[in-house]
């Protein structure tokens, strides 16, 4: 499988991540955004982040400009034909992500892969409002992508053999993860249960067991996590926490996937983590604890 040109709908922080990824590995990523300010201030965010490798000796000033060079902001969703795969990474919302495949299915011929990033939502579904939906097959990143060498291959209902394993060798042979295969199911594998493991150090810090900094501490000092589940949650944004556990609570109807309310309150009052400054912690710009 010889694949050149990789598209991304969606550049918040998880498109932003796959694709820095996708252009660092040397192919050419296509990127739309809903708006023109949205995708200027994504790519000025990849830069962002590549400058902040430099500072660290992790990467050269040619190196990223190369990688710059590889990724193409585009403002219509019809410069996406010419690409092998497409990612779609919008927010978790099923009608918005059918408007997409829809769109997609009807742009890209049959043999590009469309994949989603959805961590929650049903591939089966996505794939009904398309005409092939053997080529529609869920690619989950984890955060934080550049550094987590793990996706989860998500097959639907009609997910054929050939787009899994066309899907596989892109994810180990071309970008070098470990490509895990996954039934679809809510949550699947890694949200199910980082979810679970999130809100039930919410009710420990609800039952005034301990602080959330020493939560945290406990479970980074003790179990060798890289973070806490405080800073975890602040980083994947507490709006995205709480949405992934409402839609398991609903679809699977077991009381431990409902949210805590502490989670609830944080997301009201606008306290989502990183993305906002300030979520059980705080954060500056560049999304480093103060």
């Amino acid at each position: 499988m010889n694949v050149r040109k990789v598209g991304v709908i969606g550049a918040g922080t998880m498109g932003q991540g796959i694709a820095e990824m996708l252009a660092f590995k040397g192919l050419d990523v296509y990127v739309i955004e809903q708006s023109a300010e949205r995708l200027a201030a994504a790519i000025q965010s990849i830069e962002l982040s590549l400058d902040k490798q430099i500072e660290k000796w992790a990467l050269t000033q040619a190196e990223k400009k190369l990688v710059m060079n590889r990724i193409h902001p585009i403002e219509k969703m019809g410069e996406l034909s010419g690409c092998e795969i497409v990612i779609e990474t919008i927010s978790e919302d099923l009608e918005s992500k059918k408007i997409v495949f829809d769109q997609l299915d009807r742009l890209c011929g049959p043999n590009v892969i469309l994949a989603s990033n959805t961590s929650t939502l049903s591939l089966t579904e996505l794939a009904g409002v398309t005409a092939y939906p053997e080529r529609v097959i869920g690619m989950h990143f984890v955060y934080p992508v550049m550094k987590t060498d793990l996706v989860e291959i998500v097959r639907g209902l009609k997910t054929s053999d050939d787009t899994f394993s066309r899907t596989k060798y892109f994810v180990e042979e071309i970008i070098q993860k470990k490509g895990v295969m996954v039934f679809e199911s809510p949550g699947f594998v890694t949200t199910r249960l980082i979810c679970l493991f999130i809100n039930e150090a919410l009710h420990v810090l609800e039952e005034g067991v301990a602080s959330a900094e020493d939560i945290d501490s406990a479970m980074r000092i003790g179990y060798s996590f890289q973070h806490g589940p405080f800073e975890m949650a602040d980083r994947f944004g507490l709006d995205s926490v709480l949405a992934a556990l409402e839609r398991m609570f609903r679809e699977y109807g077991e009381l431990k996937y409902r949210p805590s309310i502490v989670l609830k309150k944080m997301v009201r009052a606008g306290h989502l983590g990183v993305k906002s400054g300030i979520g059980f912690f705080n954060y500056d710009k560049d999304g480093d604890r103060v």
